[in-house]
């Protein structure tokens, strides 16, 4: 087990340093869409590259998970990015090779001004579900609580629904709203809300709250106290070769993984 853990090792190493290019030789625009959680960390990637090599163009887009393995398979984009994993019906339907480049949390955020701080899962999942209608029940102000969801194409609300939902109900008087930065700025805006995004986007302007005496930090994912994760993925229709190969590849180098990942928010795969 440990040559088969060392020679993976190895193989991973060699394939980030190989990464870590001029990109020398390549022109082109490569087209990436898909979930919201990877825009930041994609336009500094974007960016780095740009820095290496002006002849490379990289258009961003989101749109959620969903769409990203949709518009990828279709071959509308070159690139689609995914918050949750492509499931086997998709993979083989349009040929797709999945890459995990960082791993995320899941929070459950609430207004600054909420003294509420912590909720139990089960909590939670009835509030979602319209049965806990009001913050006064759970020590909170007396206030309706305005719940935010997301789209089905979403892979925030997919690992939302099933780690922490359990596959539970969300009420139909849920507002929805597109990305996580959209999330955000209602959460951040409304003092009676909550919501849920990747934990890469939490900053003041809304509070994470602990669930069941856990907050989603960083440590508390990595020793697997927080439970409520994901990968992030990009994902190409067959093996990829030329300049889509070298952005693949370029995911497990040192600047991605031990710069832009960590800086986002995220927690690295290497």
């Amino acid at each position: 087990m440990k040559i088969k853990l060392l020679i993976m090792f190895l193989i991973v190493s060699a394939i980030a340093n190989s990464a870590d290019l001029s990109f020398e030789g390549y022109a082109g625009t490569l087209r990436i869409a898909g979930g919201t959680a990877h825009i930041p960390a994609m336009k500094e990637i974007a960016r780095k590259i740009s820095k290496k090599n002006p002849n490379i163009k990289i258009a961003i887009a989101g749109g959620g998970s969903g769409v990203g393995i949709k518009k990828v398979g279709e071959g509308l984009v070159d690139i689609g990015n995914a918050g949750r994993k492509a499931t086997v019906d998709e993979i083989r339907k349009y040929n797709l090779v999945p890459k995990m480049w960082a791993v995320d949390a899941i929070a459950v955020i609430v207004h600054p001004s909420n003294k509420i701080k912590a909720l139990s899962r089960s909590d939670i999942a009835a509030i979602f579900a319209g049965k806990i209608k009001n913050w006064k029940e759970l020590g909170g102000a007396d206030a309706a609580i305005d719940i935010y969801t997301r789209d089905k194409a979403s892979g925030t609300r997919k690992v939302f629904w099933k780690k922490i939902l359990q596959k539970g109900p969300i009420s139909e008087k849920a507002d929805f709203v597109p990305s996580n930065g959209a999330m955000k700025r209602v959460v951040s805006g409304d003092p009676d809300a909550i919501g849920f995004m990747s934990a890469g986007f939490v900053d003041k302007s809304v509070k994470a709250l602990a669930i069941d005496g856990v907050k989603p930090t960083v440590e508390n994912v990595i020793s697997g106290r927080y439970p409520y994760k994901r990968g992030l993925y990009s994902i190409t229709k067959g093996v990829p070769s030329g300049l889509k190969k070298v952005f693949m590849d370029y995911l497990l180098s040192d600047d991605v993984q031990h710069e832009i990942v960590p800086s986002k928010g995220f927690i690295p795969v290497r």
